[in-house]
């Protein structure tokens, strides 16, 4: 986010009291919100009282909260026109019935939070964590619960291309096994969303004691990960329904293995060949796949 203010909340938020840090959450995560809603529709989706807000802008210097909502506005404004009709605003739609109205709602999110991996700062972070991945010895993975699938993703397409990828699983209780070899040489993937795996914090912290890059794969900028991860790849998560959404984070992932595949080039296609071959061998799949010609 490029809210002037945003390095102001961030280098207070561990000084807030918990409301205010909701708050904080809120503000950095739904930028075009702050800007386009009332005072009182936010402090709502946010589940704090309004008064909350006017203190929060006022903690940060403002006369009020309408002179911190006024900087979100002057932000959005300045926009590249590409980027104005992100559906984060979909914030501001009515509240509608019906089937067809939550699924539009749902797809319409969904289509706001993709769009923004194509921001400049999201290439930039794919991009960079990319080029960590290529040329790393191992590529470690860890995702639980539900940042599980995004994960495992990575580590399944990733050796698909020949990159060895080590996906920290812990079938068995053997998951910390796998740190044992961890070096600076090596990269970890660390997906994590709120209210974010202390486990997964644990192997993170481990990994970069032990010099290891880490890349965080996560919904928010006040994620514990950002502290301590070399490059940061935000994946919203919000939804108009009961559960949040993990198809940003698989679309991350997805641009991570398409650019390191087109890094890593012949070998890619080499690795990919060596495959098929090896499930051409088992009569793996009913329909012959179609062999990838280029990268």
């Amino acid at each position: 986010m490029d809210v002037p203010v945003a390095s102001a909340i961030k280098n207070s938020y561990e000084l807030l009291p918990r409301q205010m840090k909701v708050v904080a959450r809120w503000s950095l995560d739904h930028p075009t919100e702050v800007a386009l809603l009332s005072m009182r529709e936010q402090a709502r989706r946010a589940g704090v009282p309004p008064a909350t807000l006017t203190r929060f802008a006022k903690r940060l210097g403002f006369d009020g909260f309408n002179e911190l909502k006024e900087m979100f506005a002057d932000s959005i404004r300045e926009r590249p026109k590409s980027f104005a009709g992100r559906a984060e605003e979909l914030t501001a739609r009515r509240e509608a019935e019906g089937d067809g109205a939550l699924i539009g709602d749902i797809i319409k999110a969904l289509g706001g939070h993709l769009s923004e991996l194509a921001q400049p700062s999201a290439i930039k972070a794919l991009a960079g964590a990319a080029d960590l991945m290529v040329e790393s010895r191992h590529i470690f993975c860890i995702g639980l619960r539900s940042s599980f699938p995004a994960a495992h993703l990575m580590h399944y397409v990733g050796s698909l291309l020949g990159s060895p990828t080590i996906l920290i699983d812990g079938i068995g209780g053997t998951a910390n096994d796998a740190l044992r070899i961890v070096t600076p040489r090596d990269a970890l993937l660390a997906v994590t969303v709120a209210p974010y795996s202390r486990y997964t914090m644990q192997v993170a912290e481990f990994a970069v004691s032990r010099g290891v890059k880490l890349i965080g794969l996560t919904d928010s900028e006040l994620s514990p990960i950002t502290k301590i991860s070399e490059i940061v790849i935000r994946v919203p998560t919000e939804m108009p329904s009961l559960v949040h959404t993990m198809t940003p984070a698989f679309a991350a992932v997805e641009c991570l293995v398409g650019l390191i595949a087109a890094k890593r080039g012949s070998r890619a296609l080499e690795a990919l060949a060596a495959n098929e071959a090896h499930l051409t061998s088992f009569d793996t799949y009913v329909l012959e796949t179609r062999r990838m010609r280029e990268l």
